[in-house]
């Protein structure tokens, strides 16, 4: 189907596409700069491309045109995706798509902070991942990976200026209500920071926000600055190295991001993970996306002061931690997937023990859909709370539960499936009105459809090898190791070199437990990552919160912060 919007696209931009290319079955096309807006505006508009999922930079230092900038385009509707890709030289600007989907606001912001690509009438151009007093940028070749650079004070995200325009607008609020002029000056507005050093923040996020009495008239976020710079530290590192570093995105969920993270890479190596492996990933997956659930919807409660379901949950969720620390010898940052296949295989008696955790979930669940199901304060807090349409959810570049809240069934396990998922039993739950409870509610079904989900992936569980027969890319046998000499340079490579990728690019994907997890993949043959780019699903989703915390109040800020589930080491990378 992609192939065919190519074709369409060609016709409609006659001499404006460079070049086409399919990539590792990623159809793409390079555009003059100047055309950007118009094909992006074309593709919304005429060919469903409702969703900009992500803007990755990559930094060419000997070309020409030293920058390459890719906009990740998704149709839901049409099941279809395409890279658009511009060139750029040094300080040579990229017109903003912030006109035609809301998620370039964020995904430009981030390409013109770590590469230092200009984005021409973009409204809030400046830096998001490194502080404010940052100097340089960070992932370009030339940035020595060891200079650190910290932050001597905080950055005020509301100027003078800005409460004056809000004070003004207020007015006019009020005005077009009542009927008649109720002026709002600046000195009634009170600026409040919310975080980051407070427990309903989560993590380091911080808003600030100008408050007319507990109202929210306008609010503006920041993501907290602990970024570790990830993407960098890859480029430093083996494709194999790279695998516990993926255990610190989203950390409540680790062995999704190992085993989305390794299929990423093997689709553009050309190899494809043993059946053993793949009903492995689907089990270990499922289990991780019910206790990034459970710690979701506990915390969530407690925010909103339900403190008795926080134990009906959290102890389930603590003993499926007790099997995952069985499994792989860790508990939070797992490092159990391996490129090819995973580091070991299921221990004897695991399924038993599984299966007895999830009838301890069963039972959770079912206790608190008592507690806080018809439950007049628990409704009061969420339905109407921090709502949001299909269409804005969409152009924010919202996946996963918190889009599927809005009513879209569109889960990538069903869409594009990988994995065998396609061989799977289960349903995608769906919300209607796109607020914190439906978030909530959504969540609390599709555990029980991955408890569905496991059930079923034990019972048919493949015999056969754990790990492709491939030894430039999985680790040989120690028989082998210690009894041949190819053996021996098989691990010395491995280890030494890392597994040599074939020079290309692919963008690899999975449905993570916050949405779509991808990983944007650039090799130049050698052991390491030329480029690796993550896309959270948790960056776009926080970009909206400012969104729909104005005209809420502190209460309904903080209720609807925990719906989305922001997990920092996954935002902030």
């Amino acid at each position: 189907m992609s192939q065919k919007l190519v074709e369409r696209l060609q016709q409609e931009f006659s001499g404006e596409i460079r070049t086409v290319s399919n990539p590792k079955g990623d159809e793409t096309v390079v555009v003059d700069r100047e055309k950007l807006v118009d094909v992006l505006t074309h593709l919304r508009d005429s060919e469903g491309c409702e969703q900009l999922s992500d803007v990755v930079g990559v930094d060419y230092p000997d070309r020409d045109e030293r920058f390459e900038v890719n906009y990740l385009l998704r149709s839901w509707k049409n099941n279809h995706r395409l890279i658009v890709k511009v060139n750029a030289a040094e300080d040579e600007p990229v017109p903003t798509a912030t006109g035609v989907y809301r998620s370039a606001d964020w995904h430009e912001r981030e390409v013109y902070d770590l590469l230092g690509v200009p984005f021409a009438d973009h409204p809030d151009l400046r830096r998001i991942l490194c502080h404010h007093e940052f100097e340089g940028h960070a992932l370009r070749k030339d940035y020595p990976i060891e200079q650190g650079q910290e932050c001597s004070r905080p950055e005020h995200l509301f100027n003078d200026q800005d409460i004056t325009a809000a004070a003004r607008r207020a007015t006019t609020l009020v005005t077009d209500l009542d009927g008649a002029l109720d002026e709002v000056h600046p000195s009634d507005l009170l600026t409040v920071n919310l975080g980051p050093s407070h427990p309903a923040m989560h993590g380091a996020l911080r808003a600030e926000v100008l408050l007319d009495g507990e109202t929210i008239l306008e609010a503006r976020t920041e993501i907290g600055y602990i970024h570790r710079c990830f993407e960098k530290e890859s480029e430093d590192h083996t494709w194999a190295q790279v695998m516990p570093y993926t255990d610190r995105l989203n950390y409540c969920s680790a062995m999704l991001n190992n085993s989305i993270y390794a299929s990423a890479v093997e689709k553009l190596i050309g190899v494809e993970a043993t059946p053993r492996a793949q009903a492995i990933r689907v089990i270990v997956s499922e289990l991780s996306r019910i206790i990034d659930h459970l710690v979701c919807i506990c915390a969530n409660l407690v925010d909103i002061g339900a403190l008795t379901n926080y134990w009906y949950l959290y102890n389930v969720r603590e003993s499926i931690y007790e099997q995952l620390e069985k499994l792989c010898g860790s508990r939070l940052t797992t490092n159990y997937a391996r490129i090819g296949g995973m580091s070991h295989d299921l221990y004897e008696g695991f399924d038993l023990e599984v299966l007895a955790k999830l009838d301890q979930l069963d039972e959770g669940i079912s206790d608190v859909m008592k507690l806080v199901a018809r439950n007049g304060i628990f409704l009061d807090r969420t339905v109407d709370v921090g709502v949001i349409s299909q269409a804005d959810a969409l152009s924010f570049g919202y996946t996963g539960p918190c889009l599927r809240a809005t009513g879209l069934a569109y889960d990538l396990r069903k869409t594009n499936p990988y994995w065998g998922y396609e061989n799977y039993d289960f349903a995608i739950p769906t919300g209607t009105n796109g607020d914190t409870h439906d978030r909530i509610m959504v969540r609390m079904a599709e555990m029980v459809q991955s408890r569905s989900i496991i059930i079923q992936a034990l019972e048919n569980l493949p015999d056969g090898p754990l790990n492709v027969d491939d030894h430039s890319v999985v680790m040989p046998p120690k028989e082998k190791v210690y009894g041949s000499i190819e053996g021996v340079m098989n691990q010395f490579k491995l280890v030494y070199e890392g597994i040599c990728v074939p020079a290309g690019e692919a963008y690899g994907f999975g449905e993570g437990a916050n949405g779509e997890l991808g990983f944007f993949c650039v090799s130049d043959g050698t052991g390491n990552p030329y480029r690796l780019k993550v896309r959270p699903p948790c960056f776009p989703i926080f970009s909206s919160y400012a969104f729909l915390a104005e005209g809420g109040m502190i209460p309904d800020a903080i209720a609807t912060l925990g719906s989305l589930n922001i997990i920092a080491g996954e935002l902030d990378r």
